[in-house]
């Protein structure tokens, strides 16, 4: 397995207007933390969440809140390993692929 993935997901307290209906930014974040350590147990990763409407000092976070604040992409936007692997509604299989790309293995 490569080593420790880094996911990050980039959003916000407001819901994204183009995303009724769908979680909030935090509940997107820790839904996936708690459906990766469901489905990859003690397999290592790391999981940021980025508040784009906060004060950023890291010149990379502030690209990327740059990028959905001039509506380069929808929010919450999800990274793996600096990829994109999905923005505003937000699926879990293109996040496990993701991670199986990256030699995590399922237990059923």
């Amino acid at each position: 397995m490569k080593n420790n993935p880094i996911i990050e997901v980039y959003g916000a307290e407001v819901i994204c207007a183009s995303c009724v209906n769908a979680p909030s930014s935090k509940d997107t974040y820790e839904w996936l933390q708690a459906a990766i350590d469901r489905k990859y147990p003690n397999q290592p990763y790391t999981i940021r969440y980025i508040d784009i409407e906060q004060p950023l000092t890291d010149d990379r976070d502030k690209e990327w809140a740059e990028r959905i604040q001039n509506d380069e992409f929808f929010y919450p936007l999800v990274l793996i390993n600096n990829e994109v692997i999905g923005e505003g509604y937000i699926q879990i299989k293109p996040v496990f692929s993701a991670l199986e790309n990256l030699g995590f293995v399922p237990v059923e």
